[in-house]
């Protein structure tokens, strides 16, 4: 991610969900909150109710590329955090990406 930065912190992830807005739609949630930064910064949660750790772990691998791709589309200076809701696992990466891109256009960044 050329970009972006990974969110690590759980400060930063809370800091997010409190203050940032949300948007949803059957797949994907995501929280966006402005930062000070020239970057964004993004992280990625997946709940163990989605599956077992591999499960979970190729939605998360799903996620990051999709926004990887997409990276060049998105305006900087945001906290991202998208989060993979249980029907993510059963969709390809295409319909993981327009997803995403759909939330993207919702949150206008």
């Amino acid at each position: 991610m050329k970009f972006s930065e990974s969110l690590k912190k759980n400060r930063d992830f809370k800091e997010v969900y409190g203050k940032g807005k949300s948007f949803a739609n059957k797949n994907l949630i995501m929280y966006v909150l402005e930062n000070e930064l020239k970057r964004n910064r993004v992280g990625i949660s997946v709940s163990k109710k989605v599956g077992n750790s591999v499960v979970r772990h190729r939605v998360t691998r799903l996620i990051r590329e999709s926004y990887r791709i997409s990276e060049d589309y998105y305006k900087c200076g945001y906290d991202i955090v998208i989060i993979g809701r249980v029907a993510t696992k059963e969709i390809s990466f295409n319909e993981v990406k327009s997803a995403l891109l759909h939330l993207k256009e919702l949150h206008n960044i």
